[in-house]
């Protein structure tokens, strides 16, 4: 019998007002390289966007712990999506490098969790696999 295990797990907190200083000073430049029009989209579209930004970087953060090793040479951040259908239903989406690691680690599933105040935000990732039941 096959069940889902945790293979990989990730936790972190971004700070939200550093996050809207990045966007206030930088803008569109800063948003084109951490995030995919996709995610600029979304959170733009929602109150409180930098909130959501905030967010979406604590869990591409939260991702890459959840991977455990260090981002491959040329990582950008754009190839990590954090892809979000609802308010509780979001998926992970990977390229380049790092989908070559999921598909050697095994990770058939990710679990991510969101949420976020006035001052941080934070994201709890959990990478799943098929384990075998003795």
């Amino acid at each position: 019998m096959t069940h889902m295990q945790i293979l990989g797990m990730g936790n972190k907190i971004i700070e939200c007002l550093r996050v809207a200083r990045m966007i206030e000073r930088y803008g569109e430049r800063f948003l084109c390289r951490v995030f995919t029009t996709q995610e600029i989209a979304y959170c733009q579209r929602r109150h409180l966007a930098s909130q959501h930004f905030s967010a979406h970087w604590a869990a591409k953060e939260a991702v890459l712990a959840a991977l455990g090793s260090k981002p491959p040479e040329g990582f950008r951040y754009q190839e990590i999506e954090i892809k979000s259908d609802s308010s509780t239903d979001r998926h992970v989406l990977l390229r380049g490098p790092l989908q070559e690691l999921v598909e050697h680690r095994k990770i058939i599933e990710w679990k991510v969790s969101l949420a976020h105040c006035r001052s941080h935000a934070t994201a709890l990732v959990l990478a799943l696999g098929e384990g075998h039941a003795g």
